[in-house]
């Protein structure tokens, strides 16, 4: 269905060169017919956007299922563990930059999903990065969107969160079974990306 589309388009964008290739001889009054013509083009080249913005969505799509192919689907999410360690920013900006953000448990359940994933994916790594940090205000935990974090997973058997201004990035420990501690945001880590299934 997608290639019938790009052919489509492919079609109507060489119609339209077609007719405005060619210079206007004079500057006499349009006659009805040519203005009818114009609106007819202006009516294929709204079309031919639309199918711009249909192609380029159906891109997406496809990418979205390759990281999905790659990573879990949980709760209309796909999560995907990096391959390499990295500082917070770092991991953020990688996944943002695959049209994701770092993960975000909203419960026990996503939390324990992606505990037994990480586990399954990179068992010999210890922490990864999730998306939670209190950089901006100490002790007031958001998401890497600025939403208020309400639901927490700390290890109260280390008396997490415990690093003061100094420890202001959240990472989800496979050696406390998923517990979270804060940490130094320049330390290097594995992460998890979480992207939205449409």
């Amino acid at each position: 269905m997608a290639q019938s589309r790009l052919l489509l388009l492919v079609i109507c964008f060489g119609v339209l060169q077609s007719g405005y290739g060619q210079p206007s001889r004079s500057k006499k009054a349009v006659p009805t017919r040519q203005r009818d013509t114009a609106t007819e083009e202006d009516d294929v080249r709204t079309q031919i956007d639309k199918l711009w913005q249909e192609v380029n969505s159906l891109k997406e799509m496809q990418a979205l299922q390759t990281v999905c192919l790659r990573g879990i689907k949980a709760h209309r999410k796909c999560y995907l563990v990096s391959e390499q360690a990295k500082h917070y920013h770092e991991a953020n900006e990688d996944c943002i930059a695959q049209g994701g953000t770092l993960a975000i448990p909203r419960d026990v359940k996503q939390n324990d999903e992606l505990t037994d994933y990480a586990k399954r994916s990179s068992p010999a790594s210890k922490d990864f990065w999730i998306g939670i940090t209190d950089i901006v205000k100490e002790g007031q935990y958001v998401d890497v969107n600025s939403l208020p974090v309400t639901f927490f997973h700390w290890d109260r058997s280390k008396k997490e969160p415990t690093g003061g201004k100094r420890e202001s990035c959240v990472a989800l420990s496979l050696a406390a079974q998923g517990k979270w501690h804060d940490e130094v945001c320049r330390s290097q880590k594995k992460y998890i990306c979480e992207y939205l299934i449409p």
